[in-house]
């Protein structure tokens, strides 16, 4: 981990879908499936960066994928080709690659980026479900690492009608790894409870990204940790989750 901010050059900026936005930055980054950066694109208001997934990371470039969501996100939504960003990373822990047997990727809106990333990296047979509030967005980019896709939309306009874990039966798979809505994840773990592990990505608001200011600790069964330092990645039946 690099112990200080660097500087990275933006390659592309574009809108991919409703407030969903693909960034490129140039750069030799390093960072593993499930790891992130803080960015910020500003000097002091927000007072905060924002913790962002990496997407994908090849060819001197680096990939993330953000949601619009307040003050900081909108920013960087209009920064442009040339302009730069400060980054720290990469930070907190990753997905274990050397996973095998048949795996599922559970992910929920924005959940997908570091999912996307990990399906790449994995040398197993992977299923992918992807659950969308409206527009699907980044399929193309996942079909060549996956045995299959399972898309479900809130509205109905593409795949299932409903919410991805209506489609999902943990008993066809060795290990599943999720990523999305606490919701989501919190009704995977309970399907997977005594019948299969299942890893989760949790996101948590960030001050530092270091450990250093325990701003993102959660509840976990043997107390409060960090979602920057013993996470984001954690067994499931290790996160307390509410109803």
């Amino acid at each position: 981990m690099k112990d200080s901010y660097v500087e990275g050059i933006i390659y592309s900026n574009n809108e991919i879908s409703s407030n969903i936005h693909e960034i490129v930055l140039e750069g030799e980054f390093k960072g593993e499936p499930g790891q992130f950066y803080m960015i910020r694109g500003w000097e002091l208001d927000p007072f905060l960066p924002r913790p962002i997934s990496i997407c994908n990371r090849d060819n001197g470039k680096i990939i993330f994928l953000y949601e619009i969501r307040g003050k900081g996100t909108h920013i960087i939504s209009n920064l442009k080709k040339g302009d730069t960003l400060n980054l720290l990373g990469p930070l907190g822990n990753s997905f274990d690659l050397k996973s095998k047997g048949k795996i599922a990727l559970i992910t929920g809106g924005i959940g997908i980026a570091p999912m996307a990333y990990l399906c790449r990296k994995l040398s197993a047979e992977i299923d992918f479900y992807c659950g969308f509030r409206n527009n699907i967005y980044y399929l193309d980019n996942i079909k060549p690492y996956v045995n299959n896709i399972f898309v479900s939309t809130e509205n109905g306009s593409s795949g299932h009608k409903g919410f991805i874990t209506e489609l999902f039966n943990p008993e066809n798979y060795d290990l599943v790894l999720t990523c999305g809505p606490i919701p989501m994840m919190n009704i995977v773990v309970k399907m997977c409870r005594t019948k299969i592990p299942v890893y989760v990505s949790m996101e948590s608001r960030m001050a530092c990204g270091i450990g250093a200011c325990l701003g993102c600790s959660i509840e976990t069964v043997r107390g409060m940790e960090r979602v920057c330092k013993e996470g984001p990645i954690f067994k499931g039946e290790e996160v307390v989750f509410y109803d």
